[in-house]
């Protein structure tokens, strides 16, 4: 991660968090009446291809311990209500401001993936996260809800794995390797601004 884009995420993250720390503490309090503890979903994710890091979200889903892989139609059934609002909004993700603050992601980049698809398809992700995981990128704004809707349509673990590896994954990483090749703090700036638009809309 080049040093400009490391002090623009660090300055960003700084300038929004009083913004949001209120926001933040009203999801909780939410979450809180609606559906109780625990308030956060922690995993594992990969910023390097050996690298794993704790990424936070605020809990959409119902419990599950033997919860794993991607999420596809097999799963909607545990959103909760509140959780499908928070999803739709993306304030789900708030709590990675603090990934960003501590240097696990940056604000605009790939989106982080699970260390079995690290694993299974070293040649694509060597490439893919040579560019710090973000919470936004070029991928998540021009695929994810392409993604979302071949996702939905799946009724098994291994359904949503097959459609993911074979639809999903290599889309996605054309779309990672184009932003990254084009990278620059103006056009990260731009994919931002792009993703505050289609929140807001």
């Amino acid at each position: 991660m080049g040093l400009s884009k490391r002090l623009f995420d660090v300055v960003l993250a700084l300038l929004l968090l009083p913004l949001l720390a209120p926001v933040m503490l009203v999801v909780v309090v939410v979450l809180a009446v609606a559906q109780g503890r625990p308030f956060f979903h922690v995993s594992e994710r990969m910023k390097s291809p050996t690298e794993g890091f704790a990424l936070w979200k605020f809990r959409t889903m119902t419990v599950d311990a033997a919860d794993g892989g991607i999420s596809g139609g097999h799963k909607a059934a545990r959103i909760t209500p509140i959780g499908r609002i928070l999803r739709r909004t993306r304030a789900d993700e708030l709590p990675q401001l603090w990934n960003i603050l501590k240097g696990d992601m940056s604000f605009v980049g790939p989106r982080p993936p699970l260390r079995a698809y690290v694993e299974r398809f070293p040649g694509i992700y060597g490439l893919v996260l040579k560019s710090r995981p973000g919470v936004t990128g070029l991928a998540s704004l021009h695929y994810h809800r392409h993604e979302e809707r071949l996702l939905a349509r799946c009724t098994t673990p291994e359904e949503s794995d097959g459609v993911y590896v074979r639809s999903c994954m290599p889309m996605k990483a054309r779309l990672d390797l184009i932003y990254q090749d084009h990278a620059s703090l103006g056009f990260d700036i731009l994919l931002l601004l792009r993703t505050i638009r289609r929140v807001l809309s």
